[in-house]
């Protein structure tokens, strides 16, 4: 579908707890002037009030890239436990550019061996065409095109939503 108009989504439609859906469109994702992702069996998942994370095949990902991060394990009530990466381009490390679940709760176990990107952390990441923007804030993931609609959590003052 790339080239044409897609439906609107608003972020409020999507429930809660988060859909694990096919990603119909082709992911490609850039660091360091490389293409590291280059996808056509990416996931997307969905939930309220986010844009949303797309989740790639682990094999989608050029070898050597990533790395496990120092950066302490989160915890999803939904998805467990998630890991964070660092990337290592042109011998220089990027810290926290992914994350995984590896081993996700039965009801997401669609996640494991994937991987999801900060696309705010890339230097470009698209979906078919269009380059993405990122989810306001720093510590979500979602991926923002021309139909998903907002407002969304991440940016000051939505925390409690």
């Amino acid at each position: 579908m790339s080239g044409r108009a897609r439906p609107a989504e608003s972020v409020w439609d999507y429930p809660r707890p988060p859909a694990v859906v096919a990603c119909e469109r082709h992911v490609r994702i850039e660091l360091g002037g490389m293409r590291v992702v280059d996808s056509n069996r990416a996931l997307r998942v969905l939930e309220t009030s986010h844009p949303p994370a797309v989740y790639v095949p682990s094999a989608d990902v050029r070898p050597g890239v990533l790395v496990l991060s120092d950066q302490p394990a989160t915890h999803c009530e939904f998805k467990g436990a998630a890991d964070y990466l660092d990337a290592i381009v042109e011998g220089r490390r990027r810290r926290a550019v992914a994350w995984t679940y590896p081993s996700p709760t039965p009801a997401y176990r669609a996640l494991a061996g994937y991987v999801a990107f900060y696309p705010g952390r890339a230097d470009g990441a698209w979906l078919d065409d269009e380059r993405v923007a990122a989810q306001p804030g720093d510590f979500y993931g979602g991926w923002v095109t021309a139909e998903i609609q907002g407002p969304f959590k991440g940016g000051p003052g939505t925390w409690g939503w």
